[in-house]
């Protein structure tokens, strides 16, 4: 065990030997997590849903129908304001999406206009929302302007006021008989009650992966390096063991890994107030498991490849390759069909599943166990492929 502790100690002090390497380590990737998340969020009281700014200018009874859905939707938080108030909030990004109701807004002028945030996967759930609140206000004013109409084939309304007010009457209790419509299909909630679905979530999670899974692939770097250099060699003419030797460079930069997310974990808790800690048993095992992968993609890549230049450029081609089409850098929902199916295969793929089930999902301990257990085989699969092809020389 001192062995493998001494070999972990001696990689750990020749990868910090530079302070710079602190920027890689943390600062560059609490960087980007802040950056792609939209920033510290906004007071919002506690709720952490997608904030629509809504722009009433027709303030009418089919604009009152359309706010009172979205409000009822649950999904969105829809707050009324000025245009200068809900182009500030956007400019913040406090808001995801700006929804303007321009007048007339009613029978025959049902245009809206939507300006959403560019790549923002709440916008996209905020905007899925208002279409939907839309549809169902649509209907039910629909429903009072039919009764209207047929009311005034029997006696006309003595004024605008009073057929506005009937319309009204009318769009509310059809509204109420929509509501109580029993379902024709059994819908199942995906998402935990207190589930945080934001761009703090896909950032948090997505740039954990693809800043400790580049340093992994450094494996392959110290693998070149020590045997470019003769020091493996070396290391071997002494009672150190291929299996201690590789234990420890592969656990070293294990534990490295689960000190830097760790790192990241509390920026995503204390500066993004995001529920990380909910379930730290899945946490773990999704951690460890893709600690291990890494570290053992990067020992096989040290295999690999000749020159110390060939492990670092390939390694940092590789992980933001990987990075990207595993779903860290943007929803696997913006890619084609063909691609979400093909990537599977990628270790970046399960570890963002697997984190995004516990962050966004409230997945624990037996959610996990497939991308857990998907992990740990790709680490038993690289390391068997490092092992054969491993030379001192």
């Amino acid at each position: 065990m001192q062995k493998i502790l001494a070999v972990a100690i001696k990689n750990a002090r020749i990868r910090f030997s530079s302070p710079a390497q602190l920027i890689f380590f943390i600062v560059l990737p609490v960087i980007f997590t802040f950056a792609l998340s939209g920033g510290a969020p906004a007071d919002g009281g506690g709720d952490v849903r997608p904030q629509v700014a809504i722009v009433d200018g027709a303030r009418s009874a089919s604009g009152d129908a359309l706010i009172a859905a979205l409000n009822r939707a649950g999904t969105v938080r829809a707050t009324v304001m000025t245009r200068d108030q809900a182009l500030a909030a956007f400019e913040r990004r406090d808001a995801v999406v700006v929804l303007s109701i321009p007048a007339p807004f009613g029978p025959g002028q049902w245009a809206l206009d939507v300006q959403t945030q560019a790549n923002s996967p709440a916008a996209l759930a905020a905007e899925r929302a208002i279409t939907a609140a839309a549809g169902d206000a649509g209907r039910a004013q629909r429903v009072g302007e039919f009764g209207a109409q047929e009311r005034e084939r029997l006696a006309p309304f003595a004024s605008a006021r009073e057929r506005e007010g009937f319309v009204a009457q009318l769009a509310a209790e059809a509204t109420t008989r929509l509501a109580d419509t029993p379902d024709r299909l059994t819908k199942t909630a995906a998402v935990a009650e207190g589930a945080v679905i934001d761009d703090a979530a896909q950032a948090s999670a997505g740039q954990l992966v693809t800043w400790v899974f580049i340093p992994l692939l450094g494996v392959g770097f110290l693998f070149v390096s020590e045997r470019a250099r003769g020091t493996l060699k070396r290391t071997f003419a002494t009672p150190v063991t291929r299996a201690q030797w590789l234990l420890g460079t592969i656990g070293g930069e294990t534990a490295m890994a689960l000190v830097q997310m760790l790192l990241l974990i509390a920026f995503g808790v204390f500066a993004l107030r995001l529920p990380w800690a909910r379930e730290p048993a899945a946490l773990a095992l999704v951690a460890v498991a893709f600690a291990v992968c890494g570290a053992c993609l990067g020992a096989l890549l040290g295999t690999l490849v000749r020159s110390e230049g060939q492990a670092q450029g390939l390694g940092i081609l590789l992980g933001m390759l990987l990075a990207l089409l595993g779903g860290c850098w943007y929803p696997l929902e913006f890619f084609p069909q063909p691609v979400q199916s093909a990537v599977q295969v990628l270790p970046t793929y399960w570890a963002m599943r697997g984190l995004s089930d516990i962050l966004v999902r409230g997945a624990g301990v037996g959610a996990v166990l497939l991308p857990t257990g998907v992990l740990l085989g790709s680490a038993a699969l690289f390391l068997i492929l490092g092992v054969r092809r491993f030379r001192v020389e």
